[in-house]
C-alpha cells in the first residue's frame, strides 16, 4: 500500500428501462358481417325504409363509398355503405338512386365516421350527401402518430382484426354486384365505429383530440376543389417533353382521349396509356403507320383509334407559334423554391429555417410534418412574410392562409424566429 487514499469509482447511473413494446394483438380474420350481408337498396320503397331506420338509429354513422376508378370515367360513387347503431348496415345503389339528399337530411347533426374522408366526400356530394360533422379515422391516425394509417393496417393493429382487401380495385359499376364484394363493402363500415373509439382514446391520451376535431371540421367545411388548370399537364412522363409544339401534341392527344373516354364512360387509361401520349408527342410521327409503330401503341384501344390520335398530332403540328402552350403555367403562389436562392436569397434562408423548425416540431409532437402545417402555406409565408414579422402578425398570416388555430398555437413562435433568418 502506498498510502494513497483510494476512492471507489462511481457506478454509472442505470439507463432507464425502455418502454416495453406493446404486444401484437392476436389477429382474427373478419370474413362475415355480424348481421349478414344486407340486400342492396335500389328501389324507392326500400330506400325510404332505410332512411327511416338510419334516422331512428343512435350515435354516429359510419359511411363509405365505392368508386370504379380505373374502370369508369370520373370518380362517381357506385355503392354507398352506411352503418348506425339500431339501424344496422345499409348498402345503397346510387346508380338506381342518384339523389340521396333525403337521407342526408335524416342524418343532419349526426357525426359521420369516414376513413380518408377527403377521398369519398366529393363523390358523396354528387349524390347529395354532405356531413355536418365528421370523424376521420385515417386523419386522426396521422395526428396520433400511427406509423400505418391504411384502413386494413389500423383495424389490424387497433382491433386485432384482419380485413380482406382483394376487392378494393374491382369494377364497382358491375351489376349485379357479386356477394363477396358486398360482404367486403359491409365489413368496411362495420369496423369504423370501434376504430373511431380507439383513435379517439389515443388522441385524448396524447392531448390532441381538439387538434383533430379542428382538422375534421376543416375537412367537412372544405369547398369542392376548383377545376384543374391544364389537367393535361399531369400526364405521366411529361418531364420528357420540353418543346412547346410537342407540349401542344400532348394537349391535343390528352383532350382527344378524354373526350372519347367521357363519351364511352371508360377510364382514359384503358383507352390509351399516358406513356403512348408522351411517345407520340416526342416523336411527332408523320403517318398513322409510323404512329402505331411507337412504343405504347400495341394495345387494341391505341390501335383502334389510331386515325383519331394522328389527327390530334396534325392539329398540334398546324398551330401557329403564338397558339402553342407555354412551358409552365404561372401559379397564384410563390415561385418554385429551386429558384429562390437566385431570386431572393433571404427568402431561401427563411424557408430553410422554417422547414427545419417544422421538421423538429413534427418529430417532437409525433405528427407528420405535412399534417402539422401545409408545405405550401410555409412557402407562401416565407416568400412574403408580414412586416414586421412578430408573433401576432405571423399568427394572423397563418390564419389568413388557412391554418387552424391549433397549428398557429404550435408554430407561430418558431416560424416567427425562422422569418428573421438572413442569407449568409
Amino acid at each position: 500500500m502506498d498510502g494513497t487514499e483510494h476512492v471507489p469509482e462511481a457506478k454509472p447511473e442505470a439507463e432507464p428501462e425502455p418502454a416495453p413494446e406493446p404486444e401484437a394483438p392476436v389477429v382474427h380474420r373478419l370474413d362475415t358481417p355480424r348481421d349478414g350481408v344486407p340486400p342492396v337498396t335500389a328501389d324507392r320503397a326500400s330506400y325510404e325504409a332505410a332512411v327511416e331506420a338510419l334516422r331512428n338509429g343512435t350515435g354516429p354513422v359510419a359511411v363509405d363509398a365505392e368508386r370504379a376508378s380505373g374502370h369508369r370515367y370520373g370518380q362517381r360513387a357506385f355503392l354507398v355503405q352506411l352503418r348506425r347503431e339500431g339501424a344496422g348496415t345499409v348498402l345503397i345503389d346510387p346508380v338506381a338512386l342518384p339523389d340521396l339528399s333525403e337521407l342526408n337530411d335524416a342524418l343532419e347533426g349526426v357525426e359521420w365516421i369516414l376513413h380518408a374522408a377527403s377521398q369519398d366526400l366529393p363523390c358523396l356530394a354528387e349524390v347529395g350527401m354532405r356531413p355536418s360533422s365528421l370523424f376521420d379515422t385515417e386523419l386522426g391516425g396521422r395526428i396520433a402518430g400511427f406509423p400505418r394509417v391504411g384502413l386494413a393496417a389500423m383495424v389490424e393493429s387497433l382491433l386485432g382484426l384482419s380485413l380482406a382487401k382483394e376487392h378494393s380495385a374491382v369494377d364497382w359499376s358491375t351489376r349485379p354486384l357479386p356477394e363477396p364484394w358486398l360482404r367486403y363493402a359491409a365489413l368496411d363500415v362495420e369496423v369504423l365505429d370501434d376504430l373511431r373509439a380507439k383513435v379517439l382514446e389515443e388522441l385524448d391520451r396524447q392531448g390532441k383530440l381538439e387538434w383533430a376535431r379542428e382538422e375534421f371540421a376543416a375537412v367537412a367545411a372544405a369547398p369542392p376543389p376548383p377545376p384543374r388548370i391544364d389537367p393535361w399537364r399531369r400526364t405521366s412522363g411529361m418531364h420528357r417533353v420540353r418543346d412547346r409544339r410537342k407540349l401542344a401534341a400532348v394537349r391535343e392527344l390528352w383532350n382527344s382521349r378524354d373526350a372519347l373516354a367521357r363519351e364511352r364512360d371508360v377510364s382514359p387509361g384503358r383507352i390509351m396509356p399516358d406513356s403512348a401520349i408522351v411517345e407520340a408527342a416526342i416523336n411527332l410521327p408523320t403517318s398513322v403507320q409510323a404512329l402505331v409503330a411507337l412504343p405504347g401503341f400495341s394495345g387494341r384501344g391505341s390501335k383502334r383509334h389510331a386515325s383519331r390520335w394522328f389527327e390530334a398530332i396534325e392539329r398540334a403540328r398546324a398551330l401557329p407559334d403564338a397558339a402553342l402552350p407555354p412551358h409552365t403555367v404561372p401559379g397564384d403562389g410563390p415561385p418554385n423554391p429551386r429558384v429562390w436562392a437566385d431570386r431572393d436569397p433571404d427568402a431561401a434562408a427563411r424557408l430553410a429555417a422554417a422547414r427545419a423548425a417544422v421538421t423538429g416540431l413534427a418529430e417532437e409532437l409525433n405528427i407528420p410534418a405535412e399534417n402539422l402545417i401545409s408545405p405550401d402555406l410555409v412557402r407562401r409565408l416565407c416568400w412574403t412574410p408580414p412586416a414586421p414579422a412578430d408573433e401576432e402578425r405571423v399568427g394572423l398570416a397563418l390564419r389568413a392562409y388557412g391554418a387552424r388555430q391549433w397549428q398557429v398555437d404550435q408554430l407561430a413562435a418558431a416560424l416567427t424566429e425562422a422569418l428573421t433568418a438572413k442569407a449568409e
